[in-house]
């Protein structure tokens, strides 16, 4: 067999393996090691810290060996700015043998402004296919390079300190020039992470990422300097989903008031952990775009004034996902069920104080939501068999169900489940200390269209022990 097949027909079978198959198959001969090695498509590397000590990785020899990759992740630990500039430029020397790279993910010490120029810029025919990028990088922010790649579909950006405090402004005037220019990046996806106050260089990629479709912002205390919140509202005209979080207050607030006045197209907002009563509010009532799903974690601005705004202004909504409702004492969830009546597909209400303390509030939802395909109940340690139950009477649609750590089920909730839902694919019971395996057993021979089950591992174990009984090679286990 080893002789039969020719090299370019090998190299095409393992293009088509997991890369989790890549060890076995590497092991069967000299010749299969090496054409699987070049065959690969998706590496990661992890350059620790001893690795600088005398000299400098030599990145490049290692990835001359793998022409295929379409997929790089590189990362290194407590490296300063220099080691990871060499490292980048390491990267880039090597690019123009990677003729399929898509994806980069650099995640080092922050990288400097005349590195990344290096990189992007002065090597710009190396990552001319590349359509997706993650780095580090630090402020001030030169963002010059980023029309160096033509290509470039999602862009996520994580900000840190920089080793040198001190920055020579005349040293590097000329980086400054893109920012009076008027560019169109062909960016579709934008990641902002930790952008603190005052960060200059961002108003020009606001200005020109009017192709944005998808917008991300993960713990920042800003959207940049002054001069950028005028031209925010650019990039808003085609947005499509917007996640915020962990962002502070006067920031959600900001990005819901721009979507509000600027945003027609929007059809996912996700929002944990910020933001104002007010804000949300007039998001939802100055609404311009017909909303589809909706994840929220808000445990303390959350109520059910809100809950019965979104049933009058979002009733196509298809997905709601509520975490840590602390404040919403049943009623507004009640206004929304009725309102969404069959449209709802996705239901999420975890760690929810109003499934504990609002007995009977789950089944009067349930009643209204009979097109529901997805729920998620995980947390609520308080959930109870009897009102589950009555609540599962009306889901007979369901494929997708969550009761991670409902902690007081019993395997009744498993009865109910086998008699109810017909059509469930997954579940997910882990930590449900009330469950016990001989009651998974049972649910496994009498659901025929399961195929995915997470369950606690020591429950596992006792499943695969009567594997002979039962069948579960269907089953995928998590």
């Amino acid at each position: 067999m080893d002789t039969i097949l020719y090299d370019d027909v090998l190299r095409e079978i393992f293009l088509c393996l997991p890369s989790s198959s890549f060890p076995a198959v590497s092991s069967v001969s000299s010749r299969w090691h090496l054409l699987c090695r070049v065959s690969r498509t998706s590496l990661s590397l992890h350059i620790p810290p001893s690795s600088y000590t005398d000299n400098p990785p030599c990145v490049s020899d290692l990835l001359s060996l793998y022409p295929y990759l379409s997929s790089l992740f590189i990362s290194s630990s407590d490296s300063t700015t220099e080691e990871s500039n060499c490292l980048l430029r390491s990267v880039s020397s090597s690019c123009s043998t990677l003729l399929f790279l898509r994806c980069l993910h650099f995640l080092a010490a922050p990288v400097s402004s005349d590195a990344l120029e290096f990189s992007f810029t002065s090597n710009s025919a190396s990552f001319k296919q590349l359509n997706s990028l993650t780095i580090s990088l630090s402020t001030p922010l030169f963002l010059g390079w980023i029309r160096s790649l033509p290509s470039l579909k999602e862009l996520w950006i994580i900000m840190r300190s920089r080793d040198v405090v001190d920055i020579d402004y005349r040293e590097e005037d000329g980086l400054w020039e893109y920012e009076n220019s008027d560019s169109e990046l062909p960016l579709e996806s934008l990641c902002l992470s930790s952008l603190r106050s005052n960060v200059c260089g961002t108003g020009w990629l606001w200005r020109s990422c009017k192709k944005l479709q998808k917008l991300r912002l993960c713990k920042c205390d800003s959207i940049g300097d002054g001069g950028s919140f005028s031209s925010f509202g650019t990039c808003f005209q085609g947005l499509q989903d917007v996640e915020l979080r962990d962002c502070r207050s006067i920031v959600v607030d900001r990005v819901l008031l721009k979507l509000a006045q600027e945003c027609s197209s929007l059809v996912s907002l996700l929002v944990y952990d910020g933001g104002s009563e007010n804000g949300l509010l007039s998001f939802i009532e100055g609404r311009r775009c017909n909303l589809r799903k909706l994840h929220l974690r808000l445990p303390f601005h959350l109520r059910d004034n809100h809950l019965s705004a979104i049933s009058q202004n979002f009733r196509g909504l298809s997905s709601i996902r509520l975490q840590k409702c602390c404040l919403a004492i049943g009623d507004g969830l009640k206004t929304l069920g009725m309102a969404m009546g069959d449209e709802l597909a996705e239901l999420a209400l975890t760690e929810c104080d109003t499934v504990e303390n609002k007995p009977g509030m789950l089944t009067t939802l349930e009643q209204s939501l009979k097109g529901l395909k997805k729920l998620d109940l995980s947390y609520n340690g308080m959930l109870l068999d009897k009102e589950f139950t009555y609540m599962l009477i009306s889901c007979k649609n369901l494929t997708d169900l969550k009761l991670r750590d409902c902690w007081r089920l019993t395997g009744a909730a498993l009865v109910s489940i086998v008699e109810t839902c017909k059509k469930l694919e997954s579940l997910d019971i882990v930590d449900c200390a009330g469950i016990s395996a001989d009651a998974i057993k049972t649910l496994v021979l009498n659901s025929p269209r399961l195929t995915r089950l997470q369950v606690d591992e020591s429950k596992l174990l006792v499943l695969q022990e009567h594997g002979r009984r039962i069948d579960l090679s269907r089953l995928s286990f998590d």
